[in-house]
């Protein structure tokens, strides 16, 4: 139940889905016991097929993740039920058309919902004028009608756009370090463990490096941090540059980051990290002059854990300072499980 309960406040459109589920098993149900009641056939089994749809549709976005697909489905699904409910029953199913407003606009996007709200509310119209007094008792009423559903639809489509940036931008101010524009920790920590399953589950390649800035904080010292702060900008910037569209940069912290490689070999892990130390080597300045980057990485293998492969990658980059920086270091295939013991890792810095 916790993780259900997980589920639904980190992931706002499965949470309206559910919702919208739950509305339509609460709210709908009993109108389907009615109309077959009263005899309107054919307006029961539209509203069986809409309760139906709206629950394959909900658990089709928690076994897949997938809340866009399920979201269209029903937008069909509850535009095409709104025509054809209010062509059924006249002047009491234009009620439901501002539920559909609602529902179209928060949970697909705003194109899209605007599409399939207009296209309903364009049919019942058509359908009215050519068919007086079955849905609109007059010309002016349907007129009042479509006026004011453009109006709902206008107000449902600013706040839900409006609603979406603000999601978006959320999700991003909380994967995105505020400097460097790279991905932060929690990025980091969740592409680590997204490797890691896809390696053991379909046997995909990837490679781990950490690179750390040498002796940045003298420069920070000398010069003050913001000096500090550009030779970050101009480094991520430098990274980005040389590597794939592919790989993922993260900063850990301070004047460290991690690159992961996806589906190269050792070898090619190597020539990457060469390649990147002396471009840095050459392109990153300082007030005083050139800063250099010490680099340790690790082919992800047997590895029992993440955080053993980052050990891993974080042994060769202490290798990589201790041998005089501005230096690179591979861990061997060979050696993957024998590197357990480590010096602290506050010692190594700088």
């Amino acid at each position: 139940m916790h993780n259900l309960w997980m589920r639904l406040k980190d992931d706002f459109q499965l949470s309206i889905i559910t919702l919208v589920g739950l509305c339509a098993l609460i709210g709908i149900s009993p109108y389907i016991v009615y109309r077959l009641l009263e005899g309107s056939l054919l307006v029961g089994i539209v509203d069986a097929f809409m309760v139906g749809s709206t629950a394959l549709a909900v658990l089709y976005a928690w076994r897949t993740g997938n809340t866009l697909r399920p979201g269209q489905f029903l937008a069909i699904v509850y535009s095409a039920g709104a025509c054809l409910v209010t062509i059924k029953l006249g002047v009491n199913g234009l009620f439901w058309f501002y539920t559909l407003i609602l529902f179209n606009f928060f949970v697909v996007p705003p194109l899209q919902s605007a599409m399939a709200t207009l296209s309903a509310l364009f049919i019942i119209c058509i359908y009215g004028y050519l068919n007086p007094d079955v849905v609109f008792e007059s010309h002016y009423q349907m007129t009042s009608f479509f006026v004011t559903s453009l109006i709902a639809s206008f107000f449902a489509a600013v706040f839900a756009y409006r609603g979406r940036r603000q999601r978006e931008q959320l999700i991003e101010l909380a994967a995105l370090d505020p400097l460097t524009r790279v991905g932060n920790r929690r990025a980091m920590d969740t592409e680590l463990d997204i490797a890691f399953a896809e390696h053991h589950r379909d046997e995909t390649r990837y490679g781990l490096l950490v690179l750390d800035l040498d002796r940045f904080k003298d420069v920070n010292d000398r010069y003050g941090h913001k000096a500090g702060d550009q030779i970050l900008i101009d480094f991520t910037r430098i990274i980005r540059e040389n590597c794939r569209q592919s790989d993922r940069f993260f900063r850990m912290g301070g004047e460290e980051f991690v690159l992961l490689l996806p589906k190269l070999s050792r070898e090619g892990l190597e020539t990457a990290a060469n390649q990147l130390r002396s471009r840095v080597a050459e392109q990153l300045k300082s007030p005083g002059g050139s800063v250099t980057v010490s680099i340790g990485g690790s082919m992800l293998n047997h590895h029992s854990s993440v955080e053993a492969w980052m050990h891993e990658a974080d042994l060769c980059l202490y290798q990589a300072k201790d041998a005089g920086r501005n230096k690179h270091v591979i861990c061997p295939l060979s050696d993957i499980e024998s590197h357990h013991q480590s010096t602290p890792k506050q010692a190594r810095r700088h």
